[in-house]
């Protein structure tokens, strides 16, 4: 497994741990308090894209602060792929 791969594991698996910190915040599970703050890892994990989040409708915000890390993900996979294409046709 290359490390690349290795990143962008650990990148969605960060991702659903702050997304079930996220739920064990806002819905008070395993008697915790209910924490307006649960979502802070999302923001550091989705940044820069949180920060045009302002833009759209309010409904639509929590959403996509979720989904926001996604986009991170999706750019380092990405990257990793273009990264291996290239060494493979140098080498």
């Amino acid at each position: 497994m290359t490390l690349c791969r290795l990143v962008v594991g650990a990148l969605v698996v960060l991702w659903a741990f702050a997304l079930f910190i996220l739920a064990v915040g806002t819905f008070g599970w395993f008697g915790q308090e209910r924490d307006p703050l649960s979502g802070i890892f999302l923001v550091v994990l989705g940044q820069p894209w949180v920060m045009a989040i302002d833009a759209l409708p309010g409904p639509l915000r929590p959403w996509a602060a979720a989904l926001a890390p996604l986009i991170n993900i999706a750019l380092v996979a990405a990257l990793c792929s273009a990264l291996g294409r290239r060494s493979r046709s140098s080498g």
